[in-house]
């Protein structure tokens, strides 16, 4: 905890029930909603992700990725199984294509999906956090 401290790295649980803070140690979340409005600089108004574990901090999201297609190999990841199969993907790739790899075919079916902003349109002459 120290040696990140001194990097500028804060640690952080995922998903856990047990509180850490004495040990400087606070509950993470990949999809944060507060790291996404600092980025975006938007404010944002998300639920919770009803499809994780209870004590997932993760607000909701749309996974636009695939799995078996990144190359950077992390053990933890979830998304590759088989960093042979990601490289074969990787290979695959055609820029011109919408998708991360391959083409549609005519087997494929593609759903449009109705998207609604969380992006909070409302001005406040205070801070959102003072009201």
């Amino acid at each position: 905890m120290i040696i990140g401290k001194n990097y500028g790295i804060s640690l952080v649980t995922c998903a856990e029930e047990i509180n850490l803070k004495k040990f400087g140690i606070k509950h993470g979340s990949c999809i944060d909603d507060k790291l996404i409005e600092e980025i975006s600089g938007y404010t944002l108004k998300i639920g919770k992700d009803k499809n994780q574990r209870e004590e997932c901090g993760c607000v909701a999201s749309i996974d636009i990725g695939a799995f078996n297609t990144c190359l950077h190999g992390c053990l933890y990841c979830y998304a590759n199984e088989d960093l042979n199969r990601a490289k074969f993907n990787y290979a695959e790739h055609d820029k011109k294509s919408g998708l991360i790899y391959g083409q549609v075919t005519e087997k494929d079916f593609i759903k449009p999906r109705k998207v609604i902003s969380c992006r909070v349109l409302q001005k406040y002459l205070l801070d959102k956090d003072d009201l």
